[in-house]
């Protein structure tokens, strides 16, 4: 696999929320690390995601935003 993106988490599928449009993805990246994502149904289904599979986290942005409290 060759992707453009700079950040490529690996980790476990810990948990899918289903719904018919969307997808609700939560990998774990380390103990106690995780990251969830939204994708569509049927990008969940041709992945052929379940719970405890391996998959990667893939992060492409091109701002990062910093916000502090007042």
């Amino acid at each position: 696999m060759k992707i453009s993106a700079r950040n490529i988490l690996p980790g476990k599928v810990v948990s899918i929320v289903r719904g018919p449009v969307s997808t609700e993805v939560t990998l774990e990246i380390a103990p106690g690390v995780q990251i969830t994502s939204t994708i569509t149904s049927t990008s969940a289904q041709a992945l052929g995601l379940k719970e405890g599979v391996q998959a990667y986290g893939l992060i492409k942005a091109s701002s990062v935003m910093i916000g502090v409290d007042d």
